[in-house]
């Protein structure tokens, strides 16, 4: 199962047009004030805070260039609005924008709202500095970047399903640690032959699974078969609320512990810390950590990711606009050592990177897979008053050993192509991690030998 914040305008224009822009602007009413305040806020936080030096020139002109965009194409004839001269004064560059919105307000005869042309404003705010990484969010996107990260809620079972390729059995891949299904006793690799008396032979992994969410409070029985054995007495679940996860543990052939992070969330450092819990007390004789098409996330969570596995030292270096260089370093939970294989691809990206190289510079671990994405710059996310927030890059970061891997990436210490229609961590259709397996196999195999055992 393949997973998982330069246009230059004229300088001059005839006085007739000028008069006529001045005129348009004391019949437009005034921008409100929260929306005022975010463009006051988004503003000063780019021009002071993105990591290369921002020209206040230019951010008024792409704003212009915006707002002119969106009227034409809303079919506002003859759409015009005066250009805008930058200052050196912050407070007089935020002003020359809200009247340039006030403008295209009442030049636009209702067909925005002041609302929506401060999106606009504040789109072309973040699109002047032509990084793809800072961005204005509405609503709706930044809602949707924060149930990415952290995960959302929903009425099951806690189970991870997948279908048994020698049963077509529903089977289960894993088990949400205390979740319903948990405290029930089913436990991975189980096959669920039966919910609610309906055979789950040939089911698809869509049906199985809206069998198995519900209403918090409803019950599901299920049946089910464990190593072989006959299918147990039917088992009744209650549903409850259960917290989208971020990572994901299995025992592998030969107690090798399989842990996948499908992103850096808020909760992934935690949950990190229960996976390996319960590979350690499993008897895990080594790891694979999975970060495969995984596109990152909070700063912070690689810190702890990284931290599990490195006892001490930095993690990264995380640079300015300033050239101020903060060194973030190991918090001191790794875990006893355990041979180390780190997967990666082409979409293992920013915090993913971040860990992958932490790993990587400090020995812990062998890097495995294709180049890494390259993505070597952090964001800050704003959020702003009505729910919509600014992304911006604030700085750069380098590895422990000062890498700088933007646009460059990670390359792996040990390269294994991926194979067609991979199912990722499943060894027999997964090949990148059949090849970890075995070379964890082969380096506990000269552990043994080197110990005279």
């Amino acid at each position: 199962m393949k997973r998982f914040f330069s246009l230059i305008a004229a300088v001059a224009l005839s006085a007739g047009l000028i008069e006529l822009s001045v005129a348009s602007a004391a019949q437009a009413p005034q921008l409100p004030t929260m929306e005022a305040g975010e463009i006051s806020t988004s503003y000063g936080y780019l021009t002071d805070n993105f990591y290369k030096k921002v020209d206040p020139q230019v951010v008024l002109d792409s704003v212009r260039t915006q707002l002119l965009g969106a009227m034409r194409t809303a079919g506002v004839k003859h759409a015009e609005l005066p250009a805008m001269h930058a200052s050196d004064a912050a407070s007089s560059n935020v002003r020359s924008i809200d009247r340039e919105i006030e403008v295209a307000d009442a030049e636009s005869k209702s067909k925005f709202t002041l609302h929506d042309l401060t999106y606009v404003a504040l789109d072309g705010m973040m699109k002047s500095v032509s990084d793809r990484y800072t961005v204005f969010m509405s609503p709706k996107e930044f809602a949707g970047l924060n149930q990415g990260l952290d995960g959302g809620d929903f009425g099951g079972t806690g189970i991870v399903i997948q279908i048994d390729d020698k049963t077509k059995y529903i089977s289960v891949e894993n088990v949400v640690p205390n979740g319903p299904a948990d405290k029930a006793g089913i436990e991975q690799d189980d096959l669920i032959t039966t919910i609610d008396g309906a055979s789950t032979k040939g089911m698809s992994l869509a049906a199985a699974s809206g069998k198995l969410r519900g209403k918090e409070g409803t019950k599901v029985t299920l049946t089910v078969t464990r190593d072989g054995a006959a299918p147990s007495p039917p088992i009744t679940i209650t549903r409850a609320k259960i917290h989208q996860l971020s990572v994901y543990e299995k025992m592998l052939p030969g107690k090798i512990g399989y842990i996948a992070l499908t992103v850096f969330g808020r909760d992934t450092g935690s949950e990190l810390d229960t996976a390996l819990d319960r590979l350690q007390k499993q008897g895990a004789r080594a790891l694979v950590l999975d970060l495969r098409d995984n596109g990152g996330g909070y700063l912070e969570a690689a810190v702890a990711v990284s931290s599990k596995f490195i006892s001490s030292g930095p993690i990264v270096s995380v640079e300015s606009r300033a050239s101020n260089v903060t060194t973030l370093d190991a918090d001191d939970t790794a875990i006893n050592p355990l041979p180390l294989v780190v997967l990666v691809n082409g979409y293992t990206a920013s915090a993913s990177e971040i860990t992958s190289g932490a790993i990587q510079d400090s020995s812990v671990g062998t890097i495995m897979g294709t180049k890494t994405f390259g993505k070597g710059v952090v964001q800050t996310i704003i959020p702003l008053p009505d729910g919509s927030a600014i992304k911006v890059t604030t700085a750069r970061y380098l590895t422990p050993r000062n890498r700088d891997i933007n646009h460059l990436g990670i390359t792996p210490d040990v390269v294994v192509s991926e194979n067609k229609h991979p199912q990722f961590g499943q060894p027999s259709k997964d090949e990148q991690l059949a090849h970890a397996l075995q070379y964890l196999d082969d380096k506990l195999a000269h552990q043994t030998l080197e110990d005279g055992g």
